[in-house]
C-alpha cells in the first residue's frame, strides 16, 4: 500500500474513484457526511417501501463495467439489472404519445403515428451521432486542463460536426420537423438541468444513447449500484466512514494535507472531493486559497434547475409504464419560467417512476412506490417553499392524474417530499441545483473546475461539477479522469478494466 488519499463523499464519483485508487495499490478512506453511501444516489426506505433519492434512469453500463473490472469483477456479478422495453413513455401536453423503444422498426412506427414524415429520420439520427460519439469520446475521457488542451487536431476536426453554438432543438430540425418529436430526442437535457433550446447540440448524444445501449433499471434501484460500489471498495480495503461530516480541509501553504472531522484530523497525500463543487468550496476550502472560483466568482456562475420530489408509497398497483414523461403543453414558457423567470408554473412538465411494475421488491405486496419529479427553479426570492411546499404538492397531485395515476392521495401510505430549500439546507446543494453547474459553453471542458483542482496542490475533483459534467455514466468517467491523473502524481499506473464489448449476462438484456 501507497500513502493515503482521503475522499470527501461516498456519492458514485467518490466511491468509483475509491475502487480505481484502491485497484491500483493506493490506501484509501471515505468520509460520507450522511448515514449512508450514495450521496443523491442512495436511498429512501420506510414501511417497505424503497425509492430512490435522485437518479433512476441506468444508462451506458460500459464506464461501469470497465471500473468494476478493474477491480476484478463484473456488473453483472454485483447488480442484477433490467433492460426496458419500452424505454419509457411520452406524453405531450398539446396532444400525442409515444412509447420509446430501441427497436428501431417499432420506433419508426412510434414516431409515424404522430409525424409520418418524421420517421425516416430516425435511422439519420442514429448514423449521425454513432460517428458524434466515437470521435467525442476521446474528449469525455480526457482532462481539459487548460485552453491549451482545446487546440489539438483531433478536437478541431470535429468541430463541423459538434456544432458548439447551434442548441439541441436546431440542430434536431435537420431529422425532425414536429416538434413534439424533436421533444422526445432532447428531453434529456433535463439530464444537465438545461432547457434543449439553449442546451448545445453536442448534448444530442445523450438520447443516442439510449437507444444505442438501453435504458436499464438495477433490482433494488440505482441506488443498489452504489450500495455494490461500495462494497467492491471495501473488498479492496477501501475504509469507509459514514455519518461523519468533515469540518475543514487542512493546508500547508496552498497544498491540501488532512481534513478535520468531530474525531480529529487525519492527514493523507491527497484529497479528492466528492462533494457539491460550490458548497464544497464555500465550506471546506478557505476563500483565500482560491484564485479562480472564489466565493464571488462561484456567485456568478450559472447553476442548473432544482427538482420538486415527491416518494410516495400507495396502496394498490398501476398498470402503466416504469417510466412516464408528460411535457407541458407550453413547454417553453415552462421552461422560461424555471430558467429566467425563476417562477413556479401553473402547468408544470413532471415525472414518474412506477419502478414496481419492474421490480416488486420495492414496496409492499399489492402496494406500489411512486416516485414523482417535477423540475422548478432553483433557490430564488421568488419562490417561499415554506409557502409554496404544500399548494405546489396538491398541484402535482392533479398533474400526475394525467398520467393515469388518479385518486392517489386517499391511497398515500407513505410520503416524503423533498423541495429545491431541502436540497440545500439538508442535502448541502448549492441553490438547491440539483445537477450543478449548468453545461453552458461558457461552463464546460477547461472552463469548469478542472480534475485536478487549479486553485490548490494536493486537491482533485469528482462529480457533476468537474469535467466532462453531470449524469451517472459522465460522472463515472470524470472518477477515471481524476483517480487517472492523481495516480500518475503518485507516480503509479492505473489498474486497466477495458473490456472488448458491452458484456452483460443474457438475462439482463431482455426486455422488461
Amino acid at each position: 500500500m501507497h500513502e493515503k488519499v482521503i475522499i470527501i463523499g461516498a456519492g458514485p464519483g467518490g466511491l468509483a474513484s475509491a475502487i480505481l485508487l484502491a485497484s491500483a495499490g493506493v490506501k484509501v478512506k471515505v468520509i460520507e457526511r450522511l448515514p449512508t453511501v450514495g450521496g443523491r444516489t442512495s436511498a429512501i426506505e420506510a414501511d417497505g417501501f424503497r425509492f430512490d433519492l435522485g437518479p433512476t434512469f441506468f444508462l451506458y453500463p460500459r464506464v461501469l463495467e470497465e471500473i468494476f473490472a478493474a477491480a476484478g469483477t463484473s456488473l453483472r456479478d454485483e447488480v442484477e439489472m433490467v433492460r426496458l422495453d419500452p424505454q419509457y413513455r411520452i406524453m405531450f401536453g398539446d396532444g400525442g404519445e409515444l412509447h420509446a423503444t430501441a427497436d428501431i422498426a417499432r420506433m419508426e412506427q412510434q414516431i409515424a403515428s404522430i409525424s409520418p414524415a418524421d420517421a425516416p429520420g430516425f435511422r439519420r439520427f442514429l448514423a449521425e451521432n454513432r460517428a458524434k460519439l466515437t470521435a467525442m469520446e476521446p474528449c469525455l475521457e480526457t482532462p481539459f486542463l487548460g485552453w491549451q488542451d482545446l487546440i489539438n487536431t483531433r478536437l478541431l476536426k470535429m468541430l463541423p460536426m459538434l456544432r458548439p453554438h447551434q442548441s439541441l432543438d436546431t440542430y434536431l430540425k435537420r431529422f425532425f420537423r414536429d416538434p413534439r418529436i424533436r421533444l422526445a430526442f432532447s428531453f434529456q437535457s433535463k439530464y444537465l438541468g438545461m432547457s434543449p433550446f439553449r442546451c448545445p447540440s453536442l448534448f444530442s448524444i445523450l438520447s443516442f444513447l439510449e437507444y444505442e445501449y438501453g435504458v436499464f433499471h438495477p433490482i433494488g434501484g440505482c441506488s443498489a449500484v452504489t450500495a455494490a460500489m461500495a462494497r467492491v471498495a471495501e473488498r479492496l480495503g477501501v475504509e469507509i466512514e459514514v455519518d461523519q461530516p468533515v469540518e475543514e480541509v487542512l493546508f500547508e501553504g496552498r497544498r491540501a494535507v488532512a481534513v478535520r472531522t468531530a474525531d480529529g484530523v487525519e492527514r493523507a497525500r491527497a484529497i479528492v472531493m466528492n462533494a457539491d463543487f460550490a458548497r464544497a468550496m464555500s465550506r471546506l476550502v478557505p476563500d483565500r486559497l482560491r484564485r479562480r472560483w472564489t466565493d464571488r466568482k462561484i456567485a456568478r456562475k450559472k447553476f442548473s434547475c432544482s427538482t420538486f420530489m415527491m416518494y410516495l408509497g400507495v396502496e394498490g398497483t398501476f398498470d402503466l409504464p416504469h417510466h412516464s414523461i408528460h411535457i407541458a403543453a407550453d413547454y417553453e414558457r415552462n421552461l422560461d419560467e424555471i430558467e429566467r423567470q425563476h417562477v413556479l408554473s401553473a402547468d408544470p412538465s413532471f415525472y414518474v417512476q412506477n419502478a414496481s411494475v419492474t421490480d416488486p421488491s420495492l414496496a409492499p405486496r399489492g402496494m406500489s412506490a411512486l416516485y414523482v419529479l417535477a423540475p422548478v427553479t432553483h433557490q430564488h426570492a421568488n419562490v417561499d417553499w415554506t409557502r409554496e411546499r404544500e399548494r405546489f404538492r396538491a398541484l402535482m397531485l392533479k398533474q400526475i392524474a394525467k398520467a393515469g395515476f388518479a385518486g392517489v392521495e386517499r391511497r398515500i401510505r407513505f410520503e416524503r417530499v423533498i423541495t429545491p430549500d431541502d436540497w440545500d439546507q439538508k442535502y448541502e446543494v448549492h441553490q438547491g441545483a440539483t445537477f450543478n453547474l449548468a453545461h453552458s459553453l461558457d461552463q464546460m471542458l477547461h472552463l469548469r473546475p478542472h480534475n485536478r483542482f487549479e486553485d490548490c496542490e494536493g486537491m482533485y475533483l469528482v462529480g457533476g461539477g468537474t469535467h466532462p459534467g453531470s449524469g451517472l455514466p459522465v460522472i463515472f468517467e470524470s472518477a477515471r479522469i481524476s483517480s487517472r491523473l492523481l495516480l500518475n502524481d503518485l507516480g503509479l499506473s492505473p489498474r486497466v478494466g477495458r473490456i472488448p464489448a458491452l458484456q452483460l449476462a443474457p438475462e439482463v438484456l431482455e426486455p422488461a
